[in-house]
């Protein structure tokens, strides 16, 4: 994730994870029949991995499958000007275990969709990485058709 931009910070492991926690939502990326898929998902940490809960379908399927996922987390500091974006690459693995499952119930796991999610998966990462950029003023990228009305099929 390197960037040869002197802006652009790179991340601390520890810096990674204390912004991860200021999230819940991230990008879960996985391989599904040979192409990537993301799906939004809800997570929490925990001790030094990250937890979703889902019903079983493609994401659940392709995260447990044996290819590696990605979870991408990205925020704004407004107060700063600055964006944020941290990546986790690892493994998923089925929480199974009636003492693991009991130590995640109480995770702050709340998914968006209604129906049931009973599935707890656990992703363990093998690489942790982030960085930290300025955000440019956006009249940065204005040009002179920037605000020339365009035709309703563009």
């Amino acid at each position: 994730m390197g960037s040869d931009d002197p802006n652009v910070k790179e991340l601390a492991v520890d810096e990674c994870w204390a912004l991860l926690r200021t999230h819940d939502v991230g990008r879960l990326a996985v391989c599904v029949d040979d192409h990537p898929e993301i799906f939004p998902l809800n997570y929490a940490v925990d001790h030094g991995t990250i937890v979703f809960r889902s019903a079983r379908g493609t994401k659940v399927s392709a995260a447990l499958s044996d290819a590696p996922v990605a979870l991408e987390v990205d925020g704004y500091l407004s107060d700063s000007h600055e964006a944020w974006s941290v990546v986790i690459k690892g493994r998923a693995e089925g929480i199974r275990e009636i003492g693991d499952l009991m130590d995640t119930v109480d995770l702050p796991l709340f998914p968006w969709q209604p129906e049931t999610k009973n599935l707890f998966i656990r992703l363990v990462p093998t690489s942790v990485t982030g960085r930290r950029f300025p955000v440019a003023d956006p009249d940065t990228w204005r040009t002179p058709l920037s605000n020339v009305r365009r035709s309703p099929l563009e």
